[in-house]
């Protein structure tokens, strides 16, 4: 199967991405997109700026690495492994998330996303990794999983 390039220059952009380069999120994204993720749900590429740039504020480093990815008309999925670090997680050591992007593309040809959802473990991504709580979600896991 072909790689569509507006879904590869997507994940381009997305394995780059950092606090120096929110506002390029315009090339991206439509204005009006939405964006979806376990624990916010943000309109609008000035919204979403603001919500990355702030995310991206005490992050010591946050790359994606893409695995499938998959395009039927205006939908496409793509899977991925976020390795973050940051200090205030983990005691300041690389953590790795699996996740998956559901991007529905603009009916328009332009190549930007509509509606970006995203679909991860918050617990292996947060909740596990905070001092009190993360011993009790890891032990919860354990007991249930």
């Amino acid at each position: 199967m072909d790689q569509d390039p507006h879904l590869e220059a997507f994940c381009g952009f997305f394995n780059n991405l950092d606090k120096s380069c929110t506002e390029e999120l315009y090339r991206f994204y439509t204005s009006d997109v939405v964006f979806i993720d376990p624990l916010h749900r943000i309109e609008g590429t000035e919204a979403l700026e603001r919500y990355f740039a702030s995310l991206y504020e005490n992050v010591t480093a946050c790359r994606f690495r893409f695995h499938e990815r998959q395009r039927l008309g205006d939908t496409a999925f793509a899977t991925w492994t976020l390795h973050l670090t940051h200090p205030r997680l983990a005691k300041g050591r690389e953590i790795q998330v699996e996740g998956c992007s559901r991007l529905r593309f603009a009916a328009d040809g332009s190549g930007k996303v509509a509606c970006h959802r995203d679909y991860f473990d918050v617990g292996a991504l947060l909740y596990e990794r905070l001092p009190l709580l993360g011993g009790v979600i890891r032990q919860l896991k354990r007991r249930f999983g």
